[in-house]
C-alpha cells in the first residue's frame, strides 16, 4: 500500500491563525488551540472597543463644548445650547461643534448669537 500524505489545507489554516497571533506572548502565539481561543477573545474585545470608542469620543466632544460655553458665559450649560440649536433647526453635530469650539471660538460665539436672536 502506498503511503497517504496529509494535505496542506489544515497547515495553511493554522499558519494563517499563527500570523494573526504572532505578536502575542508565550503560548498564546505558539500553541494552536490557545491561539484560536485568544483570536476569538481579541476579536470580541475589538468589537466591544469600537462601541466604547464612539461613546468616549462623544463624551470628549460634549466636555469640550461645555468648557468653552461655561468659560465665556455664552450659556449656563451645554444642554441649553443644544436645546436652542435644535429649536432653531441648526443641524450641527457635536463633533463639528467641538472642533469649532477649540479651533475657532469666534465662530461659536457667532452661532450662539444667531441662536439668541
Amino acid at each position: 500500500m502506498t503511503r497517504i500524505k496529509r494535505g496542506y489545507i489544515a497547515r495553511r489554516r493554522r499558519t494563517k491563525i499563527r500570523l494573526f497571533a504572532s505578536s502575542f506572548r508565550g503560548a498564546r502565539s505558539r500553541l494552536t488551540r490557545t491561539i484560536t481561543q485568544q483570536k476569538i477573545r481579541a476579536l470580541v474585545s475589538a468589537h466591544q472597543d469600537r462601541g466604547r470608542q464612539k461613546r468616549d469620543f462623544r463624551r470628549l466632544w460634549i466636555t469640550r463644548i461645555n468648557a468653552v460655553i461655561r468659560a465665556n458665559k455664552l450659556y449656563y450649560s451645554y444642554s441649553k445650547l443644544i436645546h436652542h440649536l435644535y429649536k432653531r433647526q441648526l443641524l450641527l453635530n457635536r463633533k463639528i461643534l467641538a472642533q469649532i469650539a477649540i479651533l475657532n471660538r469666534n465662530c461659536l460665539y457667532m452661532i450662539s448669537n444667531e441662536i439668541l436672536k
